[in-house]
Order: structure tokens, then C-alpha cells, then sequence
């Protein structure tokens, strides 16, 4: 059994990879941290503390994330996901308020790893993790039309519906300076990666665009206008402390310590994707714990993993975690030495680096994906989308974890009364049959629905055993129903095997099965003809499969 804490950095040090690495891991860490400090800035400033406060997570955090965690590339730091519930906690309870949760949230990250309860964390369905995304998406947009535009609102109401009221009641107002450099944002960092993937787009833009409103002397709101001079402080504080009202935080703790660790976890499966490796899930919550428990008492924001700049890290040829350690040292020293330039930065050029965020954020294939599953994935989906963006994301979370559970209680009720026939020894007959398979043939047999909390084990036992076999059927005759869940593991487990030179053959798929199959394009990915409804067809067409180079 997997040690509970096993950070990857002490295990790399004594097998020689961190020595082997290291030029790429610096090289990789330069670059991360580059792409970190705009990104930092930014998300402290939509969060609404100042933007040293964002720097100071990614410094901290990002160091405790990389030094304790259970990933070999996890970069951490503030993320656009906790932008609207800082937001909301310090508008309800202030800054200590929310020191206090985010403390309290890394005690129970501490607690989820000491639990092993990261693996339970596959249990919350794809469609309710696409929609709080895509909600939260749809609230980091809407709190940047302000700065975008240049718009002076006092009293901006709290609510989406009430926000946007406002927003289109002040269209006489807009600062059409704002509007040019924040569509000037937008270009520059969509388009960046075109010209050079050097360096980050978001960096480029406010690398251009900062000096270029100082010197022709453009009207635009800056840091500085807003926060004062920036300054680097590492003096640690503790916030006031009323022990009796510690209870009014566990709400928002909550909500904090659950997206935290389903966000580091999504980046760090995103990670072992990029670069072949396997996280330590519950050593990856406890580092994420560690890191939010310290971060606060410098001044810091919640922290979790951050899957953009986590790529950015696996793509730039970071394999350890040596390159988050440089990532941190790199926006240290840049604070330290550049920090003065920061309150020159226009906050419309912020809110186009967010507004490019939110659209990264949206996930609108997968949403749109979702759509086109069973109806009870898109009434996930589309609950969870709407209570994060009209009511709360806690309520959302809360909600859709509940109405997650209770439409699979149905749906398993719905299908328990179905009882598949035996069959008696048809399977000892078919492989006598066929008794000179050729060891280069596999055959694995799914029981049971594919859906959110059996597709992992189902996916990983498939992807195991496939890679053994040139040809691997998949026999799916007692499989009842298939949802978002399991036909996205499914799909990524058959990519798979197909990179690795294994073909797939599915067998017994039912009608309601495979329509939706057919629905999301699995049949293509397979090869329609390789859809059978019977298992001797199956074989056959396995054995034709065999023979082909």
C-alpha cells in the first residue's frame, strides 16, 4: 500500500533524476516563473486584495507545493477558481475572515491525505466538475467588465443579474481608452503564441502595453491608482481570532478545501498524462494543505494546483520538482528587484489577461459534450452551472454533489430489475472453439454500469492489461448504461492503447449503449465496424485483426 506522505522531491534526490534533469528543470522554472507573475497579479486583484498578496501565494505556496507534494511537475500557486469565492468570503467576513478559512481549509487538506481520500476524489462526477468550471468561468468574466471598460460604479451590486443591470445602465460611460488597451490584451496574448512561444503572452502584454500608456500619458486606471506603491513584505501576521465565531468559517473553509484539492488533482492527472508519470494523490493534498495553512500568515490567497502553468511546466521540459522550487525563487527575485514597477500596470490590461482566463476556463467543448450525454449528466451540468453563477459556488457544489448521488440512486434503481440471462457455457464453447487464440489476443470483460464512480477502476484495469496484447476486445454485454464519465475515460483509455499499438474491439454493446456511444464519437475512434453486438462475431473480427501488420 502507497505511503500516506511520500513527497516525489526526496525520492527523485535519491534516485539521481534531480541531478539528471536540472538544466531542463531551470530552464523550465524561468519560464514558469515568467508566466506566473502576470497571472499572480492578476488574480489577486480580481479577488480583491492587493496584487502583492497574489505574488506572495505563488512564491509560498508555490515553493511548499513543489517541496512537499506528491507530483513531479505540480506548480502551485493562486488560481482563476478561487477568484469568486475570495471574493465572496471577504465580502462577508473581511480579510481575517478569509485568512481564517483558508487556514482552516489547509487543516482539512491535511486531513484529507492523512484519510487517503484523495483516490474517493474520482467519485465526483465529470458533468458536475464541468459545470462549477464553466460557472465560475462565467463569474471571472463578469466581475472584469468594470476595469475592462473603464466603467465607475459605485456600490457594484454582489449578484450576477443585478451586476450586468448596472453594467448596461453606465454604457454612456465607457472609457474607450480602457476598451482599446483591453482588446489590445486580448489580441496580444491569443495570438503570442504565434509569433513566439518564448515568452508567455500574458507577460508580453503587459511588458508592451504598461510603458506604452506611461509614455503617451493614456487615461487609464492603474495598480497604483488603486492599491498605492507595491511593496515585498515576508513579516508574518496572524488575524484576529474571535475562537467562539470559528464555526461562521467552516462554510467557506469547506468549499475552499474541496475545490483545492479537486483542482490540484485534475492538474496533477493532467501532468502524469503530459510526462508518463503517476501523482501521490494523498501526499498531494497534504502539500496543498501545508501550503494553505502558511501562505495566509503572509498576507497570502488560497493556493492549490494550477493546470495551465502546470502544462506550461511539462511542456517546457520540467520532470521534477526542482523546477516549481525555481519558478518560486524566480518571482522572488523579481519582487525584490522589479516590484516597483508593478503599480504602473493598467487594470484594464489585467482584466484582458482574465477575460482570456475565463475563456480558458470555460471548458465550452466539454460543456457542450455533456449536452449531448443521458439527461440525467446534462441536468448535472446545467444545475451546477446555474447555482455557481446566479447563487453561490458553495451551494453549487453542495447541490450537485447531492443531486449527483440521488439521480445515480435512481438510475441504479431504474436498472436494477433487469436481470441478464445466463448463458450457460456458451463462453467454454466459443473459446474452445476457438482454442488456438493466439496469445497476442486479449479479452476483458466489463460488469456492471460505466459510469463516474466504477469508470477509473474500469479505464486503469483496461489500460493495464490492454498494453499486453496487439488486439484486446472488451466485452460489454453486462454493461446496462454508460454515462459522461465513463465514455470521457473510456475514450482516453482507448487513445491510448491505440498510441501504444494496441487495436480495441468492443463486443456485446447494447442498443442504448451504443447510441451513445455513437452520440460521442466512439465508434469512430474504434472503427464502427469494430462495434460487435456478439462476442463470436467479436473474435472473429479480432483474429482478421491479428493477422494485419
Amino acid at each position: 500500500m502507497e505511503k500516506i506522505f511520500s513527497p516525489k522531491l526526496f525520492e527523485l534526490l535519491r534516485n539521481g533524476s534531480v541531478k539528471r534533469n536540472f538544466p531542463r528543470d531551470l530552464l523550465s522554472g524561468i519560464v514558469v516563473g515568467i508566466v506566473a507573475l502576470p497571472l499572480a497579479i492578476a488574480f489577486a486583484v480580481a479577488s480583491g486584495v492587493s496584487p502583492e498578496k497574489g505574488v506572495m501565494t505563488a512564491i509560498i505556496a508555490g515553493f511548499i507545493i513543489s517541496f512537499l507534494g506528491g507530483s513531479r511537475v505540480q506548480i502551485g500557486g493562486p488560481t482563476g477558481a478561487f477568484i469568486v469565492i475570495v471574493l465572496g468570503v471577504i465580502g462577508e467576513y473581511g480579510i481575517d475572515g478569509m485568512i481564517i478559512a483558508t487556514i482552516m481549509a489547509g487543516f482539512m487538506l491535511v486531513g484529507f491525505g492523512l484519510l487517503r481520500l484523495g483516490s474517493f476524489l474520482k467519485f465526483i462526477p465529470h458533468p458536475l466538475i464541468v459545470g462549477f468550471t464553466s460557472g465560475i468561468a462565467v463569474v471571472i468574466f463578469s466581475t472584469q467588465i468594470v476595469n475592462a471598460f473603464g466603467l465607475e460604479i459605485e456600490n457594484l451590486p454582489g449578484g450576477f443579474i443585478a451586476k450586468w443591470a448596472a453594467y448596461f445602465s453606465r454604457l454612456d460611460a465607457i472609457s474607450w481608452p480602457a476598451a482599446a488597451i483591453t482588446l489590445l490584451t486580448v489580441l496580444i496574448v491569443v495570438y503570442m503564441p504565434r509569433v513566439t512561444r518564448k515568452i508567455p503572452g500574458s507577460f508580453a502584454a503587459i511588458l508592451l502595453i504598461t510603458p506604452l500608456v506611461a509614455l503617451l500619458d493614456i487615461p487609464a486606471t492603474t495598480i497604483g491608482a488603486l492599491y498605492g506603491d507595491v511593496s515585498c513584505s515576508f513579516s508574518p501576521s496572524l488575524p484576529l481570532v474571535e475562537w467562539g465565531e470559528l464555526g461562521r468559517y467552516v462554510q467557506p473553509a469547506f468549499t475552499i478545501a474541496i475545490l483545492g484539492a479537486i483542482e490540484s488533482l485534475l492538474s496533477a492527472v493532467v501532468a502524469d498524462g503530459m510526462i508518463s508519470s503517476h501523482h501521490r494523490s494523498n501526499t498531494e493534498l497534504i502539500a496543498q494543505g501545508a501550503a494553505n495553512i502558511v501562505a495566509p500568515l503572509f498576507g497570502g490567497i488560497p493556493a492549490t494546483g494550477a493546470i495551465a502553468r502546470t502544462a506550461t511546466n511539462a511542456k517546457s521540459g520540467g520532470r521534477t520538482p526542482v523546477a516549481g522550487l525555481i519558478h518560486a525563487a524566480v518571482l522572488l527575485l523579481i519582487m525584490l528587484f522589479f516590484v516597483r514597477w508593478v503599480s504602473y500596470i493598467p487594470m484594464s490590461c489585467l482584466a484582458g489577461i482574465l477575460i482570456v482566463v475565463s475563456y480558458n476556463m470555460s471548458e465550452w467543448r466539454s460543456f457542450r459534450s455533456v449536452l449531448r450525454a443521458s439527461y440525467f449528466d446534462v441536468v448535472i451540468l446545467l444545475v451546477t452551472f446555474f447555482l455557481t453563477v446566479l447563487v453561490d459556488l458553495t451551494v453549487a457544489i453542495e447541490i450537485g454533489v447531492v443531486l449527483a448521488a440521488l439521480l445515480f440512486m435512481k438510475r441504479m434503481a431504474d436498472n436494477a430489475p433487469k436481470v441478464i440471462p445466463a448463458q450457460g457455457n456458451v463462453d467454454q464453447d466459443i473459446l474452445t472453439m476457438y482454442k488456438n487464440i493466439p496469445p497476442t489476443i486479449g479479452v476483458y470483460e466489463i460488469s456492471g454500469p460505466f459510469f463516474f464512480g466504477s469508470a477509473k477502476t474500469y479505464s486503469e484495469t483496461i489500460r493495464t492489461m490492454g498494453v499486453r496484447y496487439k488486439v484486446l476486445i472488451i466485452r460489454m454485454r453486462h454493461v446496462p448504461f454508460i454515462d459522461a464519465t465513463g465514455i470521457k475515460n473510456l475514450r482516453e483509455t482507448i487513445l491510448q492503447l491505440q498510441q501504444a499499438g494496441t487495436r480495441v474491439v468492443l463486443s456485446g454493446v447494447n442498443d442504448d449503449v451504443r447510441k451513445d456511444l455513437v452520440k460521442n464519437g466512439v465508434d469512430k475512434l474504434v472503427g464502427p465496424e469494430r462495434v460487435y453486438p456478439k462476442f463470436e462475431l467479436a473474435l472473429l473480427g479480432a483474429l482478421n485483426l491479428e493477422q494485419q501488420p
